[in-house]
C-alpha cells in the first residue's frame, strides 16, 4: 500500500506564506508526477502546481509568481512554497502523485487534505 501524508497547512495572514509538504511512503518503486490540487468550499477541486519526476513544472494561472513546487526524489516528497497568500487561496490542499509500485500498475494516489485559511 502507498501513504500521502501532508503537513503545513494552517491559518495565515494575507500576504503570508506557508509551505506544504506531502511525503509518499509505502512500497514503491518510482514516482513520476507530483502535484497539489485545492477545493475551496462550494467549487471544484482546481490543480494548484505540479512537477515532474525531471523537474518540468506546470503551475495554474491564479499561482504563477506567488507558488512554488518542488520535490526530493530521493524522499517522494513534494512541497509547495506559497508567498502572498491571498482570502482567494483559502481551501483544503490535497496531495496527489502517480506512484509506480514494485508490483502492480501504475496509480493515482491522494493525500488526505490539509486547511489553508488567509483571513486577517
Amino acid at each position: 500500500q502507498v501513504q500521502l501524508v501532508e503537513s503545513g497547512g494552517g491559518l495565515v495572514q494575507p500576504g503570508g506564506s506557508l509551505r506544504l509538504s506531502c511525503a509518499a511512503s509505502g512500497s514503491i518503486f518510482t514516482v513520476n508526477t507530483m502535484g497539489w490540487f485545492r477545493q475551496a468550499p462550494g467549487k471544484q477541486r482546481e490543480l494548484v502546481a505540479a512537477v515532474t519526476r525531471g523537474g518540468s513544472t506546470n503551475y495554474a494561472d491564479s499561482v504563477k509568481g506567488s507558488f512554488t513546487i518542488s520535490r526530493d526524489n530521493a524522499r517522494n516528497t513534494v512541497f509547495l512554497q506559497m508567498n502572498s497568500l491571498e482570502p482567494e487561496d483559502t481551501a483544503v490542499y490535497y496531495c496527489n502523485a502517480d506512484v509506480v509500485p514494485w508490483r502492480g500498475n501504475v496509480h493515482d494516489y491522494w493525500g488526505q487534505g490539509t486547511q489553508v485559511t488567509v483571513s486577517s
